[in-house]
């Protein structure tokens, strides 16, 4: 058994649980390869071997490695799924980070995390992706996210009108500073904060929710993650900027853009007590009553 094993950088307070984190590999005697820039930075301050194997890419990744995981937040796990891409390579996150929703298993139960991989006793949950197509190159062809896709009006300019269709057939014309279209994983993200509902991770649903629209009337939306939705931008400025998870480009209005369920999907990790209710009960205080005490 082989884990990667990325980070986008680690704060030196953190350096203690990160030793421990190494020990446990080797203790448990898992393989590993580590992200080069990461390991560069822990070289320093953590006994790891001159001849420890690192990666720079998803191509490095070969067939031996059956696990990545990513020791950060939310961000750190939205990353390794553009390493991962359509890899058979399951993904752990262990919450470096803040909120940690996606990086739900923290660092108390870092032992334990290691121990659930070497004895194969995790849960593995499969997640949807959403793809976008374009007619030109975007997001470094790489145009696969987990959480969402969303179109943004540039800076102060005005609002813009979305003229949305599913399945070729009109469904709206949005006028606001923009529109997401998430994933069931990315319900519980930047949708949730625009108003959107928060949908289970195995509702096979896409959410389109508008940002800031100027409408009392125009609430979210959920269809079938089947569907393929495009789009007709009408703006005052000549650009736009799309987003896809934590990446953005900033392209012509006239740029026609859709969206449909990625072709693969990805693996997430998790232990058995950290189930999606779970979850939203303790990162997001969902349903906290004081008259529940």
């Amino acid at each position: 058994m082989k884990v990667a094993v990325y980070s986008r950088g680690i704060d030196p307070e953190s350096f203690d649980d990160v030793k421990t984190f190494f020990e446990e590999l080797k203790n448990y005697k898992l393989k590993y390869v580590v992200y080069e820039p990461l390991f560069a930075s822990l070289k320093p301050y953590i006994n790891l071997s001159d001849y420890t194997p690192t990666f720079t890419s998803g191509e490095d990744l070969d067939k031996d490695v059956e696990f990545i995981i990513g020791l950060g937040g939310d961000g750190t796990i939205l990353d390794t799924v553009t390493l991962v891409k359509d890899k058979p390579i399951s993904i752990m996150g262990i919450n470096f980070g803040r909120l940690g929703f996606l990086a739900s298993i923290g660092r108390d139960n870092l032992s334990l995390a290691i121990k659930a991989l070497a004895l194969r006793t995790y849960i593995s949950e499969k997640r949807t992706l959403i793809h976008v197509d374009a007619d030109m190159p975007l997001f470094d062809n790489i145009p696969f996210g987990l959480n969402e896709f969303a179109i943004h009006k540039r800076d102060m300019a005005s609002m813009l009108k979305i003229h949305t269709y599913i399945n070729g057939e009109f469904l709206n014309t949005y006028w606001a500073d923009g529109l997401i279209v998430c994933t069931p994983t990315g319900s519980t993200g930047y949708s949730l904060s625009c108003g959107g509902p928060i949908v289970f991770p195995d509702s096979e649903n896409f959410s389109i929710t508008p940002v800031a629209p100027h409408h009392l009337n125009v609430r979210s939306l959920v269809i079938n993650d089947n569907s393929i939705i495009s789009f007709e931008i009408e703006s005052r400025s000549d650009e736009i900027i799309c987003a896809l998870d934590s990446r953005k480009e900033v392209i012509s209005k006239n740029v026609s853009l859709a969206v449909r369920k990625e072709k693969f999907t990805i693996n997430l990790l998790r232990l058995s007590e950290n189930n999606f209710l779970h979850t939203i009960q303790t990162k997001l205080i969902w349903g906290l009553d004081r008259r529940n005490n």
